[in-house]
């Protein structure tokens, strides 16, 4: 079994190569999963039975969380924006820079 710490650090250095190579889409991905496994690792920790693959479920799950900050929460609903037709995020906020701080304070 992969550890989830080594796989959140997989991702933000693929969301950073990403960045670098000009890509905010693909390096916005890359957050997500990252936060996706985070949000894996806590219920895992909470002893919650997760049925979905799906990190974009986990994050809306986490939204929703009343055992967690608000400041998770609002993280969690920042990572499930949708994008415009223009592929930009309805509000100015780095999605890695908030899955970074929202994996981090989750598996703390």
């Amino acid at each position: 079994m992969k550890d989830p710490r080594s796989e959140i650090q997989a991702e933000f250095e693929r969301a950073a190569g990403a960045r670098s190579r000009g890509n905010e889409g693909q390096a916005r991905v890359c957050a997500r999963r990252a936060a996706g496994i985070a949000a894996r690792e806590y219920f895992a920790l909470q002893g919650k039975i997760i049925r979905t693959p799906s990190a974009y479920d986990l994050l809306n799950r986490l939204a929703e969380e009343q055992s967690i900050s608000g400041e998770l929460r609002q993280s969690a609903r920042y990572l499930t924006l949708r994008v415009n037709e223009d592929f930009k995020l309805p509000v100015n906020v780095d999605l890695v820079a908030e899955a970074r701080k929202f994996c981090d304070e989750l598996l703390k």
